[in-house]
């Protein structure tokens, strides 16, 4: 195959030729898409002038948007791009966009402010410094043209990428480097919800078509001339160690270059800490897994040997009959009504550990050599990578250049594995560049998984059926207890008497975000005991919840439109029904009625979900019913197959023969709905509509069976009826 070498001008070249007016074009030969290796971002088009580090503008006014946040799917590369196009008053039909330069980000006083991706923060918290970037270019452009045109700057209009004064008329294109140079006495505000121009309406994604034609460049895709390739294995049991190991056998085997051991340097780990591991480099991967699988390695596994989870199930649950160690009273002291109601509703439910299981597997590209240190990864945040890297390699930042790709669905694993630091050991210990790429196996034993939770809920209710005392108790995994919180010790709900406990219950299993940390397992635990109060106390489910949220405007929005949009009811035949939730996350607040059919011998269809969003605002309703249904389809995956099977110290089930996934045929229709507060406040789109959707499931399927889901995965439950 022919190796391809492509500068950063030919490079943006090539992207605008093949791209059209939207896209950001990866577009090379099939044949040579698979060498593409992307340039240096921190240079501008050769025929362009950079008017900040977020863009530049050539000189037939095409502007090249420079997004310093990861593209996984969520659409980061187009609502960076669109952010900068409103404030700047370009025609969308001349952005592009390419990943912004971590090198540049991190040696040149954090030009771009942050460039991490999580917490769906990146238009909800990010918006202002992002659009402040298009308004600065905006006044540069109109400033230079006052100089040239010898007229006061307010008297310049800048629209739709020209600029105008009285019979003065140019395209920003022509007063681009002239712009460069102008340094304002003040930067401008940005525009107020009202002014927008571009954001609020439909833009197409400008990953799409790379996507479709398979042109877009992920990490699994690069190659650099003379690379090996690497497979790696640490130690099924988390934590342990190698005792010793023989590459005899594995050593004599074709195209091996090396047999490598991987040392643990703490003993308390980070997530991206190197831990203890054997790689094997050759050239060809299969030859690497191969040669691995020969290795014979005996592992010291510590006392963890012997942990399941089942235990660990044992020991929450007897915690949950105990008084918390950490307490929140949010109001009130629910203890004394509860002791002395002898009806007190008492529930208890628990979500297990679930891996991410990216489509895309973990892979990473080092090269290190005595100059520089390159390097293609897995990440939500090019900065950190290189941080890592440097680390690893003993390099200054100024040595190390993270090339930006595309990113295979991560969401929350990208920063919480080692994976980047064992491709830098093992290029520097060989001295070629290296790929990396985790098996699905090694993946999923050694995920930073999604944390369970277990939950103990209590609440008494009054003579109108409404809860005047709850009492919350939750078991976390020490790794990042305050997840247990999120959804639970802050509920919206109008009860008088409130009360929320955690435990910690000890666990060697390493932890991380998985999208919609918290908020995603403890929706499910939370909003079924909703429905259980709601019932208890003779309420329809959504009556209950706008009426113990009276006042509350961001919830009453999404609860109305709910009853005006999803049909709820309690009144299906046996067999079907429908259940709603609603959970606030990430500054949003989100409603889903789902829809279920349960046949006589338990078999389960999700026919609808209806999805209702409050996110404040919305930039581009497309990009964010796109985010909907791929929050649902996470969510249902991990509601309805997952679960890790930990025994023995381990992972058990780490393939998708046995921890399976939501397949093309069992998606259900998603409708999305908005219902925008517009005032003021800004969530997030990329996370927020997973949280509600498995209640809303678990709750229908109460209403079809009158069976109640106390615990995930749902489809291991019985759910036959008569």
């Amino acid at each position: 195959m022919t190796q391809l070498d492509l500068s950063r001008r030919t490079f943006v070249t090539s992207a605008l030729a093949a791209g059209g007016g939207l896209m950001l074009g990866f577009h090379v030969p099939v044949a040579q898409a698979a060498n593409l290796v992307m340039g240096d971002a921190s240079k501008a088009p050769a025929e362009g002038a950079e008017i900040n580090a977020w863009l530049t503008i050539d000189p037939k006014g095409v502007v090249t948007v420079r997004t310093p946040h990861t593209e996984m799917g969520q659409g980061g590369m187009t609502s960076v791009a669109q952010l900068v196009a409103e404030e700047l008053n370009v025609p969308w039909k001349d952005v592009r966009a390419v990943l912004a330069d971590a090198n540049r980000h991190v040696n040149k006083g954090q030009e771009y402010k942050d460039m991490s991706t999580g917490s769906s923060n990146l238009v909800r918290n990010r918006h202002p410094h992002i659009m402040q970037a298009g308004a600065s270019a905006r006044e540069r452009l109109r400033e230079a043209a006052a100089q040239k045109w010898n007229v006061p700057r307010e008297q310049v209009k800048a629209e739709q990428g020209m600029l105008s004064a009285g019979a003065n008329k140019g395209g920003y294109g022509e007063f681009a480097s002239a712009a460069a140079n102008v340094k304002l006495a003040e930067e401008p505000k940005i525009k107020a919800y009202g002014d927008w121009w571009l954001l609020g309406k439909d833009v197409p994604r400008m990953d799409v078509a790379v996507k479709v034609d398979g042109s877009a460049i992920y990490p699994i895709d690069v190659r650099v001339p003379g690379m090996v390739y690497a497979a790696v294995k640490a130690c099924p049991v988390p934590g342990g160690k190698v005792k010793s190991f023989d590459a005899a056998a594995a050593s004599a085997r074709p195209g091996v270059v090396a047999v490598i051991e991987l040392k643990q340097t703490k003993d308390k780990l980070a997530n991206n800490d190197m831990r203890s591991a054997i790689a094997v480099v050759a050239d060809s991967f299969y030859r690497a897994k191969t040669a691995l699988d020969l290795v014979k390695i005996e592992w010291d596994v510590g006392a963890n040997g012997s942990m399941s989870f089942a235990a660990m199930d044992k020991q929450a649950v007897e915690l949950m009959g105990k008084e918390g160690k950490h307490v929140m009273e949010v109001r009130g002291d629910p203890r004394p009504i509860l002791g002395a109601d002898a009806k007190a509703l008492k529930s208890e439910f628990m979500r297990p550990y679930e891996a991410h299981a990216p489509m895309c597997p973990p892979t990473a590209v080092a090269h290190v050599t005595k100059e520089r240190v390159d390097i293609w990864s897995f990440t939500q945040d090019v900065s950190a990578l290189l941080r890592v890297a440097a680390n690893q390699a003993g390099r200054d930042h100024k040595d190390v250049f993270v090339h930006a790709t595309y990113q295979g669905g991560a969401f929350g694993l990208g920063n919480a594995v080692d994976l980047p630091r064992q491709a830098v050991e093992l290029s520097k210990q060989v001295g070629k560049p290296v790929k990396l790429i985790w098996t699905r196996e090694e993946d999923t034993a050694q995920t930073r998984s999604r944390p369970p939770v277990w939950a103990h809920f209590e609440a008494s209710l009054d003579d109108k059926g409404l809860p005047k005392a709850m009492l919350s108790r939750a078991v976390a995994e020490p790794g990042v207890p305050a997840y247990a919180d999120r959804g639970i010790a802050n509920i919206p709900y109008a009860i008088p008497n409130y009360r929320y406990e955690r435990h910690v219950a000890a666990s060697h299993i390493p932890v991380g975000p998985n999208r919609a940390p918290g908020s995603n397992s403890n929706g499910f635990l939370m909003e079924q005991f909703i429905d259980e109060m709601a019932l208890a106390g003779g309420w329809d489910p959504l009556e209950w919840r706008l009426k113990m949220t009276e006042g509350n405007e961001r919830w009453q929005r999404v609860l109305l439109k709910m009853k005006e949009v999803a049909g709820f009811t309690t009144k299906l035949p046996k067999g079907q029904g429908m259940g709603i939730a609603v959970v606030e996350s990430h500054g949003a607040t989100v409603g889903v009625c789902a829809t279920v059919e349960v046949s006589r011998r338990g078999s389960l269809s999700i026919e609808k979900i209806v999805v209702v969003s409050n996110t404040g605002y919305v930039i581009n309703p497309r990009a964010a019913h796109e985010q909907v249904r791929g929050c649902v389809a996470w969510e249902l995956s991990h509601v309805l197959h997952g679960g890790l099977d930990i025994r023995e110290g381990r992972v058990n089930n780490v393939n998708f023969n046995n921890y399976k996934m939501l397949r093309l045929p069992d998606m259900p229709k998603v409708e999305s709905h908005f219902a925008m507060s517009e005032d003021k406040w800004w969530g997030g789109f990329g996370e927020t509509a997973g949280p509600p959707t498995p209640p809303a499931v678990a709750n229908a399927i109460f209403f079809a069976t009158g069976k109640r889901v106390r615990s995930t995965p749902i489809l291991k439950h019985d759910l036959t009826w008569a």
